[in-house]
């Protein structure tokens, strides 16, 4: 495997850097940060113009921090209809997106004489067909287990029947805390840790790239999060060692938002919105760790809002993410982020820390 010295950091010294950060000065922290984003990947800031699309929040699963979420005929279910996606592909178009994000609940009605992978690949086809310059990135490893389990087939056989019917990319969502101590805590009926990871690295060995993401500040400790992190790494270096097609393009910080999340974890959280210091003091561990094999790094603007998107470009991110149009999981949690930035506000934005900006694509070819 690839050898990681962290940049001069020991394991020890990074976990008391996310236990103590309170007490200690941090900057050189967020300069080493910033500096190994500057060597890693430059100074300019990219963004990608967007769109979202969560086609239903009908879920068979009760994670204990979604407020998405809903149950068949229950208030505030929605199913968007083909006629509907395909209307919000076009107004992407409309606006320049060179990409869609779909993901959604696992619907147990959504399917196609009797199969859901008939039903996903409905979406896929008639986006591709009437949108084919629309890059398609969607669908977590939890959404391509739901499927497998359903139709009783293996991951490979999902992710090789998407990628054949135009899937671009997948998201590396429901990742939350690879530790399967916290999972089953937070979201028992989820995927657990070795099956999260055996779906990216699948993913990867068959051409299709995907994200990373963390979902921090709710119950993990500061050890989870590095074993989080390390496990990253890990399936990266596999991609890099294996000579992978496909490897994982970023790296995503989602710091937990409980405003009106179910009142247990809320509860127990014992906070509404994230923690800022908190979550720069982890973009900055999070550099690195993982910048030298992963070196894009992206905050969460719906999550932490535009201003504490900035000050994560300035601890270790070099990315602002996308324009989105609409997002429903984060908001209806609480997040007073936004749901929509249109490319004025992003590059406005980004002139603002004296950084350049620059568009790209969903896979950083450009």
């Amino acid at each position: 495997m690839l050898s990681n010295n962290n940049f001069g950091y020991e394991k020890k010294e990074l976990l008391n850097i996310l236990k103590n950060y309170q007490n200690i000065n941090l900057d050189n922290l967020q300069k080493e940060a910033d500096y190994l984003r500057k060597k890693q990947v430059g100074d300019k800031v990219m963004y990608v113009v967007n769109r979202n699309i969560n086609f239903t929040n009908i879920c068979e699963q009760h994670c204990s921090f979604c407020a998405f979420r809903r149950d068949e005929n229950e208030n505030g279910s929605f199913w968007l209809d083909i006629e509907t996606i395909l209307s919000k592909c076009q107004q992407a178009i409309d606006l320049d997106a060179t990409e869609i994000c779909m993901q959604g609940g696992l619907n147990p009605q959504a399917q196609i004489q009797g199969s859901s992978l008939k039903y996903y690949l409905q979406l896929i086809e008639n986006i591709k067909n009437n949108f084919p310059q629309l890059h398609l990135h969607g669908f977590s490893p939890q959404e391509i287990e739901f499927i497998a389990r359903q139709d009783n087939l293996t991951f490979r056989d999902v992710i090789i029947a998407f990628r054949d019917h135009g899937l671009g990319s997948m998201p590396g969502t429901a990742a939350e805390i690879l530790d399967d101590k916290v999972r089953k805590i937070i979201c028992p009926e989820k995927i657990n840790t070795s099956v999260w990871m055996k779906i990216i690295s699948t993913a990867h060995s068959l051409g299709v790239p995907t994200t990373s993401t963390m979902l921090c500040g709710h119950i993990e400790t500061p050890e989870q999060q590095l074993e989080h992190l390390f496990k990253v790494r890990s399936l990266q270096e596999t991609a890099i060692v294996n000579d992978y097609p496909a490897k994982i393009t970023e790296f995503i910080l989602l710091p937990f938002v409980g405003e009106e999340a179910p009142k247990p974890l809320r509860n127990r959280v014992g906070r509404n919105q994230p923690d800022l210091l908190a979550t720069l003091v982890l973009t900055a561990v999070s550099r690195i760790v993982l910048g030298d094999v992963i070196v894009n790094h992206q905050p969460s603007w719906v999550k932490l809002g535009l201003e504490g998107a900035l000050q994560a470009l300035q601890w270790g991110c070099n990315d602002i993410g996308g324009t989105l149009m609409e997002e429903h999981i984060t908001t209806m949690a609480g997040a007073k982020g936004g749901t929509c930035l249109d490319v004025a506000t992003i590059q406005k934005a980004i002139t603002s820390i004296n950084r350049p900006y620059g568009q790209r694509n969903t896979l950083y070819e450009n």
